[in-house]
């Protein structure tokens, strides 16, 4: 993509600058996602007093998440990836404000609590997808191999993650649920703020200029492009119905089967927050030492070790514990397996995709794996009303078993170990193995069981 003509010299090539710009505003949006993490589903346990419906406002808000990321790709580069986020932000901060405002008021009612997190669906996943796509060219601009920056892209997110499960359960538990969205819409305008000033002048950041003018045959073109890019390969294919599979069922626990088992069996959302925080901070902790290290050793065999840990545990120790030490432990070490998964993905994803291609694979890979997204919620409150909150956890912490044996059983898996040379400092080296692509880190994101929330994050 190509800037208005003299902009190009506002940032030096070198400059670390609108790096940290976007590392920091996914910080401070991410920080936010956390409060929502946990507002949302207490406000409304705590309003309506029904685990159903909790579990129909995590679908009406992840729902149209799937929808912008379907169809939406094509769109954040003729637009401009930095318009995108700003006006994405925005959107967004406005949608939750008014959830509490209205409830102050007394006129909130149910369908609107619904309509308003689904406008926050639709708004907040181009916004993440334009920012990033940006990082391989931000990488390059500031001199930092490739590897290192995707895992210190998800070390900062892990790390506000955490702070701001400390932050949601003690707000929640001493000042309610509403303070937690008041301060998430608080964040959003400030992200907003920050990628205005921080990415002015950045190229790849402004609108294209030099390709054919936007039509719906060009349109369907762009959109057509994306997927057939997604699924040229069998890894490819297999990542995203992994990722799509645990997604769903993350979904579940942070929207429904966590608040439930935090209220009846443990103390509160103070709990909750403490569990969210500590598996935060381990998570933040894997993604730092694979940072470090995790070049050193096969991606194959770290990701399904990562994924293991992380996925099913959680949920089986829930089942037999009514205490928080016994999860609490657990969490920590599911945090700690986590941590690796996204750095992997983001790597693999920057090798293979060209910078002209980014934002429309992107699109059509978040899309894949959200697929199951707006029924992880809507099926765990449905099951917890008919056969109980153990029986639940067990049911779904055995899928996640399952689904996290496919790096070991499935051959294509194997071509995870393979880098390619992609000209960004750090980006890829060749190495032995076999031959494949590789997925989209930022569609197939693995967050692991606090779930990743893919509906209020900017």
């Amino acid at each position: 993509m190509n800037a208005p003509g003299g902009e190009e010299a506002d940032v030096a090539q070198g400059s670390r600058g609108p790096l940290t710009t976007v590392l920091t505003a996914n910080a401070i949006s991410i920080t936010g996602n956390s409060l929502t993490l946990i507002g949302v589903p207490w406000f409304a346990l705590d309003t309506t007093g029904s685990p159903g419906k909790a579990g129909l406002v995590a679908f009406c808000a992840a729902l149209p998440v799937l929808l912008s990321t379907l169809a939406g790709g094509p769109l954040i580069d003729r637009l401009g990836r930095r318009r995108v986020s700003i006006a994405s932000d925005l959107v967004c901060g406005l949608a939750l404000a008014a959830i509490p405002l209205l409830h102050r008021f007394g006129v909130l009612e149910f369908w609107m609590l619904c309509a308003l997190m689904a406008v926050t669906g639709l708004c907040h996943a181009p916004g993440e997808m334009a920012r990033h796509v940006l990082v391989p060219d931000l990488a390059q601009r500031a001199g930092i191999a490739l590897p290192r920056v995707a895992s210190l892209y998800d070390a900062v997110a892990r790390g506000a993650r955490m702070a701001g499960a400390v932050l949601a359960g003690l707000l929640v538990a001493f000042m309610g649920a509403d303070t937690v969205l008041f301060l998430d819409a608080a964040t959003f305008g400030l992200s907003a703020l920050l990628v205005a000033a921080g990415l002015r002048g950045v190229p790849s950041a402004e609108p294209m200029r030099d390709g054919p003018r936007l039509s719906p045959a060009r349109y369907r073109a762009d959109l057509r492009e994306g997927y057939a890019f997604l699924f040229r390969s069998r890894l490819l294919l297999g990542i995203m119905v992994m990722v799509m599979v645990t997604n769903g069922l993350n979904q579940s626990w942070s929207s429904v089967l966590l608040p439930v088992h935090a209220r009846a069996e443990l103390d509160g959302p103070a709990a909750q927050g403490l569990l969210v925080a500590v598996f935060g901070g381990c998570a933040l902790a894997g993604a730092l030492l694979y940072g470090a290290v995790g070049e050193r050793f096969p991606r194959r065999a770290v990701f399904a070790a990562g994924f293991l840990v992380g996925g099913a545990p959680p949920y089986l120790v829930a089942a037999f514990t009514d205490t928080t030490a016994p999860l609490l432990v657990t969490m920590a070490a599911a945090g700690f397996g986590v941590g690796v998964l996204n750095p992997i993905l983001t790597t693999v994803m920057y090798e293979q995709v060209p910078d002209a291609l980014r934002s429309r694979v992107m699109g059509a890979s978040t899309a894949g794996v959200l697929l199951t997204t707006p029924l992880g919620g809507l099926a765990a409150g449905f099951l917890v009303e008919r056969v109980g909150l153990t029986a639940t956890l067990l049911g779904i912490g055995a899928l996640y078993f399952v689904a996290t044996l496919a790096p070991v059983v499935f051959p294509a898996w194997r071509g995870m170990d393979v880098t390619v040379s992609t000209g960004i400092p750090g980006g890829g080296r060749t190495i032995t193995g076999p031959t494949g692509s590789r997925p989209t880190a930022a569609g197939p994101t693995a967050a692991g069981p606090t779930g990743s929330k893919p509906t209020t994050a900017a």
